[in-house]
C-alpha cells in the first residue's frame, strides 16, 4: 500500500562511481552516487595501502612530530637551571661561616 507522491523515485539501474574509476550498478532512489572508496581499491580488499588526505591531515601530524622531536632534542641539551637556596641554607651558611671566624 504506497501512497502516491510520497515515496522517492527507486531506480535499479543506478551507477556509483569510485575516484579510482570503478563503476558498480545498483538499485538506489537516487541516480549516481559517488564515493573515494570502493571494493576495487580499498586496502582491506586489495592488500595495499592508499593514504586519503583529508585536508591536509597526515602532512599536519608529520609536522607536530618532528616539532615534538626538536623540542625533546632542545630539552636535552639544555642545561638545569640553578635552584634557590632556602632560608635554612642560607642561614646555615652564616652560622658556618660565623664558628669559622670564632675557631680562628
Amino acid at each position: 500500500m504506497k501512497k502516491d507522491g510520497v515515496h522517492p523515485q527507486y531506480t535499479k539501474d543506478a551507477k556509483i562511481t569510485c575516484s579510482c574509476g570503478h563503476v558498480i550498478t545498483i538499485g538506489s532512489t537516487k541516480k549516481e552516487l559517488h564515493t573515494e572508496l570502493c571494493s576495487a581499491c580499498h586496502p582491506f580488499y586489495t592488500g595495499q595501502q592508499k593514504l586519503v588526505d583529508t585536508a591536509g591531515r597526515v602532512d599536519k601530524f608529520r609536522n607536530k612530530l618532528e616539532a615534538a622531536k626538536k623540542a625533546r632534542e632542545a630539552a636535552a641539551t639544555k642545561t638545569p637551571k640553578k635552584r634557590k637556596k632556602t632560608m635554612t641554607e642560607k642561614v646555615n651558611e652564616k652560622l658556618q661561616k660565623e664558628t669559622e671566624k670564632t675557631e680562628e
